[in-house]
């Protein structure tokens, strides 16, 4: 009652003591520097006893861990990816300004952080929070998530689970196999209309602010930098400070046996932005990387495509107006707006340019390479005319050889963590010595196998295929021509090819099937079977994803010529 400072955060005046002595703010749960001066008569007369902060004594367990949450251990992992970000280039102010207050967001909405709590609520992990009016709340004990902080000057952000003591007492007997305090409530299956964290959701976090910022970082580049070990998200419970014990349920939320999926992120990240509540994003304008007529140029450039080809992208991308900023841009929570993958959307662009020009039926595109290698031989000025079977033959031995790689790397990989995990103090040595054994005759058994070191893992690049014009073997074909395949008509140059085959007539509905349309490769031609699988390859994904794309961008396309055919077929069935 004698302490009438107002809060420094929300400047109320509404005070309690915490066991260590120390004045917190009950509405916010700011806690100062400041601690009563408790007058003690009990031993000696006339003297003044200043209390001592007792929260690290109730930190510390037997085996020398500490009391942790669910929540503090993904705001680690979010750290430690933000700053594997940012070491790749990525804007530094991604991290205090923007990625932090989503997170900070985040435990607001689902009421682990920054809310009131409700007085008379039974105190649940990731639950409303329960309202602290006397000193058995324990305010002091020191939160790890004052450590790990996203933002490490804008101080500690306190959880509800940190002040509440009594989370404790329920957490000892429904979190017996978990190191952390709220590990089984967390996985309680009442807890899923929440939004519940998990370790795809971090990456859905930082695409959410990779998108923000217009970062020139695609979702495919997001999650091929994580499978290359770039930013940390296989055994990233690893990094953990030594105190935050990892068993049972917690290995089961931290722990992670398989690749992300590009559409899981990416579903996951509509879902999040919605759940935030989050205004429209920046504009993606013609300027932006993400735009199509920026990506297409890049995805034409590692396909060792013809630079000719960008000015019909363009064209495309302008006819069916994908590239205007409503439609790129993210509007959370705007059902009636296209949830558009950038990366997806140029390299279905290129698909659907590509068949405009040579068809792609496994016929026509072979009668052009076979007009164009005549052209060639007989060609001695400009550029040489682009060959498109000589093109598929270069990027297929070199795709093969990518692919070959990839597959052995995965096959390879240790989904074992280096860092062995252990429980006790105890056990710790046992676990050491046990693990250097291990590792002594892994590398004895190399040594008598002949099997090659693992070499240290390259630098992160934007381009998994690479085709330099100094060659001399002729195997890029970024300056040939086509001339081949194109002719004036009214001043304008146009396809030589009149024709053009659909991959569907009628499109699915997405929400019932989760497909635009079904791709099965024994249905289309073997040419475009080995187009999609190469922007597959580059983008890491599914080749039915990028057919989805190419249906959608032919029924913009083509869309008053479907209607007609449709209207007419309606008409004979009468």
């Amino acid at each position: 009652r004698d302490f009438n400072e107002r809060c420094a955060q929300c400047s109320e005046v509404n005070w309690g003591l915490t066991d260590g002595g120390r004045f917190y703010c009950r509405s916010c749960h700011n806690i100062t520097e400041r601690t009563r001066e408790v007058v003690n008569t009990d031993f000696i007369t006339n003297s003044r006893v200043q209390t001592i902060s007792k929260g690290l004594k109730k930190q510390e367990k037997n085996d020398g861990g500490c009391e942790w949450y669910i929540c503090e251990g993904f705001q680690l992992v979010l750290k430690k990816q933000v700053e594997a970000l940012e070491a790749l280039g990525v804007c530094p102010q991604m991290k205090d300004e923007i990625l932090c207050n989503f997170w900070r967001c985040y435990l607001q909405k689902s009421k682990q952080a920054y809310c009131k709590r409700p007085a008379g609520e039974t105190v649940k992990a990731l639950s409303v929070c329960e309202s602290s009016t006397d000193v058995d709340s324990d305010p002091e004990r020191p939160s790890l998530l004052h450590l790990l902080s996203l933002s490490e000057s804008e101080g500690d952000l306190q959880t509800d689970c940190s002040f509440a003591s009594s989370v404790s007492k329920v957490s000892e007997s429904t979190s017996v196999y978990s190191g952390s305090v709220d590990g089984s409530l967390y996985l309680m299956k009442n807890q899923k209309e929440k939004l519940r964290m998990t370790m795809p959701m971090t990456l859905s976090f930082c695409y959410l602010a990779l998108l923000w910022v217009r970062e020139p970082i695609t979702l495919s580049e997001l999650l091929r930098f994580v499978v290359e070990g770039h930013i940390p998200y296989m055994n990233v419970f690893q990094h953990f400070p030594e105190k935050m014990k990892l068993c049972g349920l917690d290995l089961k939320i931290f722990c992670v046996e398989s690749w992300p999926v590009y559409e899981e992120v990416f579903n996951k990240m509509h879902e999040l932005a919605a759940f935030l509540d989050l205004p429209r994003f920046p504009d993606i304008t013609e300027s932006c990387f993400l735009h199509p007529d920026m990506l297409c140029m890049k995805y034409l450039m590692e396909a060792n495509l013809p630079d000719e080809l960008h000015n019909w992208t363009c064209r495309v991308v302008k006819k069916i107006g994908i590239g205007e900023v409503d439609f790129l841009t993210l509007m959370p929570g705007n059902k009636s707006t296209r949830k558009v993958k950038y990366d997806v959307l140029a390299a279905a662009v290129i698909v659907v340019v590509l068949k405009l020009l040579f068809l792609l039926d496994d016929h026509y595109e072979w009668l052009l390479s076979e007009f164009a290698e005549e052209r060639n031989k007989n060609n001695t000025e400009g550029g040489p005319y682009f060959e498109f079977k000589k093109w598929y033959e270069v990027v297929k031995r070199s795709l093969d050889v990518e692919q070959k790689k990839l597959d052995e790397e995965k096959a390879k990989y240790l989904w074992r963590c280096e860092k062995p995990l252990f429980y006790s103090v105890k056990n710790k040595s046992k676990v050491l010595k046990r693990r250097q054994m291990v590792v002594n005759l892994q590398n004895q058994f190399g040594k008598l196998s002949g099997s090659v070191q693992r070499a240290e893992k390259p630098n992160p690049s934007s381009f998994q295929l690479s085709w330099s014009e100094e060659n001399t073997d002729g195997s890029c074909f970024h300056g040939h021509s086509l001339k081949g395949v194109l002719q004036e008509k009214r001043g304008l140059l146009t396809a030589m090819n009149p024709d053009y085959w659909l991959c569907t007539v009628k499109l699915c509905n997405e929400k019932l099937c989760g497909h635009l349309a079904h791709y099965r490769e024994v249905e289309f031609p073997q040419s475009y079977h080995f187009v999609l699988g190469l922007f597959s390859f580059l983008l890491r994904i599914q080749p039915s994803y990028i057919h989805d794309e190419v249906c959608m961008i032919e029924h913009r396309l083509f869309n008053k010529k479907l209607c007609k055919k449709l209207k007419y077929n309606t008409v004979l069935r009468k």
